[in-house]
């Protein structure tokens, strides 16, 4: 079973919510960020990553499940083919782009990540 190494589970893990916006934006951009998250203003993305304002729990929770999904990826391809598998069909989730899904069925998302990483 693929996944991200314990030491970077340990760093993300220990990452402010700044912080892991911060590392959402570096690598998917605001707008992507915004629809992983589920909230309808991507400037908000913007003001967690200064620290401006604070994300509510669940969106602090998707945070940190989207840099989780992000940290898997990593291990293997780039920023680009991580967007790119983001907003692409996926046969694993019925042709639905996992940033779609990613809200609704997280666990099918992760899966269908590791799926796709398992082919390379």
């Amino acid at each position: 079973m693929l996944a991200i190494s314990p030491e970077v589970h340990k760093e993300l893990v220990r990452k402010t919510p700044a912080q892991l916006a911060e590392y959402l934006l570096e690598r998917l951009g605001q707008k992507l960020t915004a629809v992983l998250i589920g909230v309808a203003d991507a400037k908000a993305i913007g003001h967690w990553a200064k620290g401006e304002r604070t994300p509510q729990p669940a969106s602090e929770k998707r945070l940190r499940d989207a840099a989780y999904l992000v940290g898997i990826l990593s291990t293997q391809e780039t920023t680009q083919t991580i967007r790119s598998w983001l907003l692409g069909m996926n046969p694993y989730l019925d042709d639905q782009a996992p940033a779609n899904v990613f809200g609704k069925d997280f666990p099918g998302v992760l899966a269908a990540a590791k799926a796709f990483l398992a082919d390379v």
